[in-house]
């Protein structure tokens, strides 16, 4: 009798025991009886009536999903490669588990879908200059579908845009070309502006009579060597310039 009673106690004891969950902080457990949602668990010790009650537990912090590699078409027929990162985090376990079979590839799923729809429906170069913009469209189109499920899209960042040989060396010859026309700008404005000093040089000596003294400085320099000859034809500008110069 008192086996029997031993063997009872153990029986209880172990059917208590495998009743108790922990829960840890970043998780929530959904409860099913007999197949049936009956509530959500919290963090900490908890018991539940084995083999009646089923707990599912749900990971309630922010998950990151890699989006393989896309092969899109551009508005523009552009072939390009995209592959990116959502960042999503569950906010209604009960919903998350009872309404979708597996979230996390649903939401992986559904994010190449959208990054496919949305960048199908952009140009090339605004593809390369507006990613943010372009993520932000692509997280509202996972956001509006996901939110049923109960969980919520922090966040979608594009990564690597791959594009054709071909087109990488048409954009290189580009960039070229336009730094050849930004260099070809800056030497014509610092000759404009060379041009523009010397008109107002000119204009200053030419007012002083300096243009006269000038030419002389430049007739002595020239006749350093007594067996070269050299001969100036001034106009009469200068021989008066240099009349004037003798008066003083």
């Amino acid at each position: 009798m008192e086996v029997i009673f031993i063997v009872i106690a153990i029986f209880v004891a172990l059917f208590i025991f495998s009743g108790i969950r922990v829960i840890d902080q970043y998780e929530r457990a959904v409860v099913l009886t007999l197949g049936t949602y009956t509530g959500i668990l919290n963090p900490g010790l908890r018991i539940v009536i084995p083999v009646i009650q089923r707990v599912i537990k749900v990971d309630m912090r922010i998950t990151t999903l890699d989006i393989p590699q896309q092969e899109v078409i551009t508005k523009d027929n552009v072939p390009v490669g995209i592959n990116g990162v959502v960042y999503f985090q569950v906010t209604s376990p009960e919903n998350a588990i009872l309404k979708i079979q597996n979230f996390s590839y649903a939401v992986m799923q559904y994010a190449q879908t959208a990054l496919r729809d949305v960048v199908g429906g952009v140009e090339l170069d605004n593809l390369l200059a507006e990613r943010d913009r372009i993520a932000e469209q692509i997280k509202a189109l996972i956001d509006k579908e996901t939110d049923q499920w109960g969980i919520d899209i922090i966040s979608i960042k594009m990564q690597d845009i791959t594009l054709p040989p071909d087109m990488k060396r048409v954009m290189a010859k580009q960039a070229e070309a336009e730094r050849e026309r930004r260099a070809t700008i800056i030497r014509s404005q610092g000759e404009l502006s060379a041009s523009e000093n010397l008109s107002k040089a000119m204009e200053i000596m030419s007012t002083s009579g300096a243009i006269s003294l000038r030419t002389l400085q430049t007739i002595e320099a020239s006749t350093t060597n007594p067996s070269s000859t050299v001969i100036f034809t001034l106009p009469t500008e200068i021989l008066g310039g240099l009349k004037e110069l003798f008066k003083k």
